[in-house]
């Protein structure tokens, strides 16, 4: 028989949720989607594992690596456990929802599963939760995108953010007006992911004006980028997306506050599938990004944009939480004065043996106060220190 140690070890990447944090998770997640719903976001809820050509088509095939896959025992045919939930939803909007009017408004959130980690992210199972705004490709939709993102991080609870602009179609289009293709266009996107400016002079050393190598450079402050950007001589098809960026920024602005804004205009990883403007969300002193969205095509030609909040992320990025305001109660109290302090908006504990010591009680099982004559009393700290929780 396994050892109970035994029974606990889980797969590497995989984790237990356990109290408080399941908790905060779940309330998390209401506060971000009570944001999208108020914008007029209408949730959705794919399933969790679904047949594997519907779920690597268009805007999946970038995430083939990253998906498990099944044998399913009824139909006999190879399932996937979505990697994303962007691409289920990409799929209910071009198949289920395709008669509804566009623009399409849909969120969501849920579980995902990966088959690795990535040194920032090491977690293979975590939330997430997020929207696509399907069906228009105006600039304003992206505004919208980046807007409604900052909201809703804000709205749950995290400070300090900061939006990293990207456009990871720029290289792929200056690549090929330089006849940058094939294999070399490969070694290029690697230099460039990898920041590596000796091995960008070698793969693009017959790059006229240093393009790529002064765009690596151009990353910063987002004022300052787009101004390097465009001191550099570039085809009208590459202005195009950078004047857009600007104009982006002009109208996002006004709205962000003292969030600050960022661009690095070569970041591809994680952006395979994205065609146009994207973006990445980060909070101070926090390892890896909050979450990341942007610009994408459906399988059946149609423009999206959207954003996906990685919830493990966002958990380390939520100050402290304030005390939760448990009660203690005694079984003699009744189970209706429990009830009364509920519609008070307290959360209670009940105790089951009358004789124990009611303030000593509250402070061994965690909780904040204890009722005690008809009252509602504040447990000490010293209290909650001598019982060993804080």
């Amino acid at each position: 028989m396994a050892s109970e140690t035994s029974k606990a070890l889980l797969p590497a990447g995989l984790a237990d949720d356990l109290p408080p944090d399941a908790d905060i998770e779940a309330e998390v997640i209401g506060a971000l989607m009570a944001t999208f719903r108020a914008h007029g976001y209408e949730r959705v809820k794919p399933p969790l594992i679904e047949f594997e050509e519907s779920l690597l088509g268009g805007p999946g095939a970038a995430l083939a690596q990253q998906t498990f896959r099944v044998m399913d025992p009824q139909s006999q045919r190879m399932l996937g456990v979505r990697a994303d939930m962007t691409v289920q939803v990409a799929r209910i909007a071009a198949t289920r929802l395709r008669q509804r009017a566009r623009p399409l408004r849909l969120s969501y959130s849920g579980q995902v599963l990966r088959t690795r980690g990535s040194q920032l992210r090491p977690e293979r199972q975590f939330s997430q939760a997020g929207f696509e705004l399907i069906g228009s490709a105006s600039l304003e939709a992206d505004v919208e995108a980046i807007l409604l993102a900052a909201e809703a991080l804000r709205g749950a609870r995290t400070t300090h953010l900061s939006i990293d602009l990207t456009l990871p179609h720029l290289v792929g289009v200056l690549a090929a007006d330089r006849g940058i293709v094939g294999p070399r266009l490969d070694q290029l996107r690697d230099a460039l992911d990898r920041k590596d400016a000796a091995a960008l002079a070698l793969v693009a050393k017959d790059d006229p004006d240093r393009a790529f190598g002064r765009l690596l450079e151009a990353a910063g402050p987002v004022d300052d980028a787009l101004a390097a950007i465009k001191a550099i001589a570039l085809p009208k098809e590459v202005s195009d997306i950078v004047d857009a960026a600007s104009a982006l920024v002009a109208l996002a602005r006004p709205h962000l506050g003292d969030l600050l804004l960022t661009l690095d205009p070569t970041e591809y990883r994680g952006f395979e599938y994205h065609t146009g403007i994207s973006f990445s969300v980060f909070a101070r002193g926090v390892r890896g990004e909050l979450g990341r969205g942007g610009r994408y095509v459906l399988e059946n030609g149609e423009p999206a944009t959207g954003f996906s909040v990685y919830l493990d992320s966002l958990r380390r990025a939520l100050p402290a939480r304030v005390g939760g305001g448990l009660v203690f109660v005694r079984a003699s109290a009744g189970f209706d004065r429990c009830q009364q302090l509920h519609a008070e908006g307290w959360r209670t504990v009940r105790g089951f043996d009358d004789a124990a010591d009611a303030k000593a009680e509250a402070a061994r099982l965690g909780c904040t106060h204890y009722f005690l004559d008809g009252s509602v009393h504040a447990l000490d700290d010293a209290g909650r220190k001598q019982s060993g929780k804080r």
